[in-house]
């Protein structure tokens, strides 16, 4: 069951407020986000869905602390991101909003384990203390086999995995992930929407993922919608097939123009 602690139901949350963001192109600025207020509230699997262009990879992007807004408030896993420093917001990524990205993200030269352990070592624990940790998140995600290999040795699923189970070595309450499956069969890209699905059930975790598939997104409870840089509306999947999410999507987009 959910936690019923106030301060954990605060931990699993995404509050944004406001947003805006333009990036300068040429003479021109463009903006992706233009006022994106979302709230995201407890444990769950969520999608942010929208059309190419639509903000949805920089709103990702600025929840993850990677990029800064123009405007507007920001709260991530319990914490407000705005005037943190970049040392700063990279502490927070690295306990208290773990992030997937479609590219893995892997370090070559390092064993599948010495991957997952990196956030804690970089954190100045000993790789010792953090791999059995490390090592139970592996064989939990069917890599027990798989620890001594190098990325160039594991397939792109491998891989992702490693990269999931790396983000949740420091057990945050958020996961974030950028088109997690972008650079993967379908076959192995159904099975990683399904673990992603477990783990925001299993773990009372917010898992949020940005997709443009209604195949990733039906395994997800609600689907956050983004037009022309701001939130066109939210969905209940409740057990729709892909061919109905995508008609729900497509009706939030036209209804909001």
């Amino acid at each position: 069951m959910p936690s019923t602690d106030p301060a954990a139901s605060r931990a699993c949350r995404v509050r944004v407020r406001g947003v805006h963001k333009a990036y300068r192109m040429g003479a021109r600025d463009v903006h992706a986000l233009r006022g994106v207020d979302l709230d995201i509230e407890g444990p769950g699997f969520h999608a942010i869905m929208g059309p190419s262009g639509s903000g949805k990879s920089t709103l990702l992007h600025l929840l993850a602390g990677l990029d800064a807004a123009d405007k507007g408030e920001i709260e991530v896993g319990g914490a407000s991101l705005a005037g943190l420093s970049e040392h700063e917001l990279t502490l927070h990524r690295r306990r208290r909003s773990g992030v997937v990205f479609q590219g893995f993200n892997l370090l070559p030269t390092l064993n599948a384990l010495e991957n997952v352990t990196l956030p804690a070592t970089l954190d100045g624990r000993a790789h010792a203390d953090a791999a059995p940790r490390a090592e139970e998140l592996l064989r939990e995600l069917g890599l027990g086999d798989r620890m001594d290999h190098r990325p160039d040795a594991l397939s792109g699923g491998e891989q992702q995995r490693v990269a999931i189970a790396r983000a949740l070595l420091q057990e945050p309450p958020v996961l974030l992930a950028d088109e997690p499956t972008g650079n993967l069969d379908s076959q192995t890209s159904d099975r990683l929407w399904r673990l992603l699905a477990e783990i925001a059930g299993h773990r009372n975790m917010l898992v949020l993922m940005v997709t443009h598939e209604p195949h990733a997104a039906v395994h997800c409870s609600q689907v956050h919608v983004l037009q022309d840089g701001r939130v066109a509306g939210s969905l209940s999947v409740d057990a729709m097939d892909p061919s109905q999410l995508a008609v729900r999507v497509a009706d939030t987009l036209r209804a909001s123009r």
